[in-house]
């Protein structure tokens, strides 16, 4: 496994296939993730862990996380030609900005890698990630393990059979906290059972320009045990029309049941979203060509851009190619643009020397719109 010091500029002009590749179903379903919650016997849960006993654990977990079986199932496929290598950081070692990137990436939680102004870095805390970034592992974050596994498009099936390929190769070489008769025991009781949360990145823009419609899907994905949030997870806002739907409950259900349903609800939201694009391109055509427009022509021309609103252009952007109103970018121009505009992305790719503090707003807002300038002149 590679001990890792971030270089910020490479790591943001880099990105992973899984966040910009087109998989099936793109043109509303960005993403599937899976991720599983464990804890090691003989451990406190993290939220009663010394600092101590943390760093304990987590030197425990670096040489585990190491093994070379384990990257080998983390490869993103069979015989690809991504190295099998685990990344290994250590969060206390890193700066706020790289901290940020890796949040930004997915690749950690903020609970994981806070900045200075949100609270200190804990000690014990790391992730272990693979090279092609669809394998993230957080060490002591809520629990004492967090592995996730990425994929583009619709493709939760391949996102699981993953998770599934690294947990087997974990749990030859560690003892898990579990009970027979309620499961894997986690620190918070909503993951007890399975640990498994599943999730999809949709990207709504049609459903949410009609609320009622909208709602329609929230009360859907309620009655099915699934939760719908924004960009980020659990207590984040939903920028750019782009949602999350998970399940909820991970007790008294198999692993292969809470994928199932999810598998299940995602085909109809797809097209839900499609047909209701449809309607709109035939009821309300000028409308649309207006909204495309004018993001267009405020990405091209803005001396100041907000992320929120960055990403709410872009959608707009996103929309207008794939009902064909707009053809200056490509669905990977505009998924890498998405990345790249964040915050932590827009101050690596634009500093130098990059400094490994995070610049203040306002500034990011002036950097972030003069990257969009350029990107757009010659489009």
């Amino acid at each position: 496994m590679s001990v890792a010091s971030l270089d910020p500029r490479k790591f943001a002009e880099r990105l992973p296939v899984w966040l910009v590749s087109q998989g099936p179903e793109s043109d509303v379903v960005i993403s599937c993730r899976v991720r599983l919650a464990r804890n090691l016997a003989g451990f406190p849960f993290v939220s009663k862990l010394s600092n101590e006993r943390a760093l304990e654990l987590c030197q425990i977990l670096r040489e585990v996380l190491g093994d070379e079986a384990l990257a080998e199932a983390a490869r993103p496929a069979p015989g690809a030609a991504a190295t099998a290598e685990m990344i290994w950081i250590e969060v206390q070692d890193t700066s706020p900005l790289v901290r940020l990137l890796l949040r930004e990436r997915h690749l950690v939680s903020r609970d994981l890698a806070p900045v200075p102004e949100e609270r200190p870095s804990l000690p014990g805390r790391a992730v272990a990630f693979s090279r092609a970034e669809t394998v993230s592992i957080m060490v002591n974050e809520e629990d004492h393990l967090r592995l996730q596994t990425m994929a583009p498009g619709f493709q939760l099936e391949q996102a699981w059979e993953r998770a599934q390929a690294v947990e087997r190769v974990l749990e030859g070489r560690i003892e898990p906290a579990f009970d027979r008769d309620v499961g894997y025991l986690t620190c918070c009781p909503t993951n007890v059972g399975t640990g498994l949360r599943a999730s999809v990145m949709l990207h709504l823009p049609a459903l949410s320009m009609v609320r009622s419609e909208l709602e329609k899907v929230f009360a859907a994905a309620q009655r099915t045990g699934l939760a719908v949030r924004g960009l980020y997870g659990e207590g984040s806002r939903a920028f750019g029309d782009f949602y999350q739907v998970s399940n909820q409950v991970t007790l008294g259900r198999s692993e292969e049941q809470l994928v199932g349903e999810l598998t299940e609800l995602v085909p109809a939201i797809v097209r839900f979203e499609r047909t209701l694009r449809e309607n709109l391109l035939k009821e309300r055509r000028p409308a649309l060509v207006d909204r495309v427009s004018r993001s267009y022509g405020l990405l091209r021309t803005a001396r100041s851009m907000p992320s929120d609103g960055a990403l709410a252009h872009l959608s707009s952007l996103r929309l207008g190619l794939h009902l064909g109103l707009w053809s200056h970018l490509s669905a990977e121009d505009l998924a890498r643009t998405r990345v790249q505009i964040q915050k932590g992305h827009i101050q690596a790719l634009s500093q130098d020397p990059v400094e490994g503090e995070t610049m203040e707003m306002s500034e990011g807002d002036r950097v972030r719109a003069a990257f969009l300038r350029r990107l757009l002149a010659a489009r």
